[in-house]
């Protein structure tokens, strides 16, 4: 019998303490082994007893979250969910804790309805066992990139509307566990004239804003997260929305995105293989589709799709993924044409866009 993955929860209140002690202790391949208000207390559990994940607030006394996740990193590197509240400042921070080597983001669980509740277990404990698969890598620095500037520096927008741009190409994009920073790589290799993008990376609602706000700044291409109804054009990338699927559609030459409400769908929501059936309906041989690193099977039969429907499709290999879940069932069922280390992928999608 395998054994049950060790987890310590680090949170100031001692109502999120227990709610996650319960919801964790539920997965009968989970233990909460320790619990702790502040990292001092923390710091003493892991010299009594090392978990495999920890779960960690942003915001705490003594030592916030993200002081003692850089301390852990650099010291004795443990797998870290961050535990963030749904607000502005918690999901900026929870940004950076994925700069500083955090494998995921959960937020506080809270009363709702039985669905509700369900879905918030589903997520905790998916994310703690993607966390203890995870391979911790090194962190990037990132490049400097010139500002992006708009037409408004020069003259007033217009009254009239421009017509519409259209592309040929589009690249459909779906990652989970690792996949802010994979992105973040594969993201600032783009030129600024990569065909329209729209992307699906398994985050709670309210984090993919600040998410795409910290792409933008640092990639050539414009980087926002999807709403309902935006157009997919050259340089621009979209981020699907934390807790809403998003659909790739078309109306004449003109593709879109259509945002909206639904049930889990391999136990997510958004969830890639959505996106990618939308795109092997919609554009068919004109996708480029890409896998990247993420725990479990979303996306896997969506790439098929999109790869029986003539798109050119793409896994990121086992040796660059934090985890090698998704890909891996996407090869499994035949949908890909190419297997690759991440630092490569950028240049084959540009490649076969311009083809």
């Amino acid at each position: 019998m395998p054994q049950k993955i060790k987890v310590l929860i680090v949170d100031d209140s001692a109502l999120v303490r227990q709610t996650l002690t319960e919801i964790l202790n539920s997965d009968p391949g989970i233990q909460v082994i320790a619990m702790a208000q502040d990292p001092i207390v923390a710091a003493q559990k892991i010299a009594e007893a090392v978990p495999d994940v920890i779960t960690l607030d942003v915001e705490m006394p003594r030592m916030d979250g993200l002081t003692f996740l850089q301390k852990l990193m650099s010291q004795h590197p443990i797998p870290v969910v961050m535990c963030s509240s749904l607000t502005e400042s918690g999901s900026e921070s929870a940004m950076k804790a994925l700069e500083y080597g955090a494998v995921d983001i959960i937020t506080k669980p809270k009363m709702g309805t039985r669905q509700f509740i369900e879905e918030s277990r589903i997520r905790i404990c998916d994310s703690v066992k993607a966390a203890a698969a995870a391979r911790l890598t090194p962190l990037r620095a990132m490049r400097e990139v010139a500002p992006k500037y708009t037409a408004d520096v020069i003259m007033e927008r217009p009254n009239s509307k421009a017509m519409v741009q259209t592309t040929e190409k589009l690249v459909i994009i779906g990652a989970s566990t690792g996949g802010t920073e994979a992105l973040s790589l594969f993201l600032q290799m783009l030129p600024e004239d990569t065909p329209g993008t729209v992307i699906v990376q398994h985050m709670p609602e309210h984090f993919t804003a600040a998410f795409a706000k910290r792409l933008d700044s640092i990639c050539r291409v414009t980087v926002k997260e999807a709403v309902d109804n935006d157009s997919v054009v050259r340089g621009h990338v979209l981020i699907a929305p934390g807790n809403k699927h998003t659909l790739l559609k078309r109306s004449g030459a003109r593709y879109y995105v259509e945002v909206k409400d639904g049930p889990l769908v391999s136990r997510h929501r958004p969830s890639v293989d959505v996106l990618f059936r939308s795109a092997a309906r919609y554009a068919g041989k004109n996708v480029v589709g890409v896998i990247l690193t993420g725990m479990g099977d979303d996306g896997a039969s969506g790439m098929k799709e999109m790869h029986d429907a003539g798109a050119f499709t793409i896994a990121q290999d086992e040796a660059t993924c934090v985890v090698f879940g998704m890909p891996n069932e996407a090869i499994k069922r035949g949908g890909v044409d190419k297997i690759m280390p991440l630092e490569k992928i950028a240049a084959e999608v540009v490649k076969q866009c311009r083809l």
